[in-house]
């Protein structure tokens, strides 16, 4: 049976707990899986069209999720979207028709997106089932120099 899985992440597109979160969608599944960075930018940037340095930081974040996906043996396409991370599901889904949906955040008072709604206007414009996943990027790196295990350190919840 076949899974399409699209994900939206920027800074935490390579955090563990989203690789393991696609990896327990996936498990069991012929998963096609599309991760979409989103070139965020400066309002002032974006206004310029000055956009280049945005594309090339959010490409450089999608390579490393996509290899650290391959080393689990989870074969993921990936793009760079639009700033706004709810045009930029609307704008893959054109071309990728996602049976399920993982939009990706920092925690709570560090996260524009959960600021701005991302996920509630998610929720609100698109059929698909949508999956939050919080990724403390601070609590992974702290984590893995300690050598602690994940579970012991509170891993990132994921909510739907």
């Amino acid at each position: 049976m076949r899974q399409r899985i699209l994900v939206i992440a920027n800074e935490t597109v390579a955090g563990e707990a989203l690789r393991e979160t696609i990896g327990r969608q996936a498990y069991g599944y012929e998963a096609e899986v599309l991760v979409v960075c989103p070139a965020l930018n400066s309002r002032l940037k974006h206004w310029l069209s000055d956009v280049d340095k945005a594309v090339a930081a959010a490409a450089r974040r999608l390579d490393v999720s996509l290899a650290a996906l391959a080393e689990m043996g989870i074969v993921a396409q990936g793009r760079v979207g639009d700033a706004d991370p709810v045009q930029a599901i609307r704008d893959a889904l054109q071309t990728f028709p996602a049976d399920e949906i993982i939009i990706s955040t920092h925690p709570r008072g560090r996260s524009n997106w959960l600021e701005k709604g991302v996920v509630e206007r998610a929720r609100a414009r698109f059929d698909q089932p949508i999956a939050h996943v919080v990724v403390d990027l601070v609590r992974e790196q702290a984590v893995a120099s300690s050598g602690t295990a994940p579970e012991a350190a509170g891993s990132a919840p994921v909510t739907g």
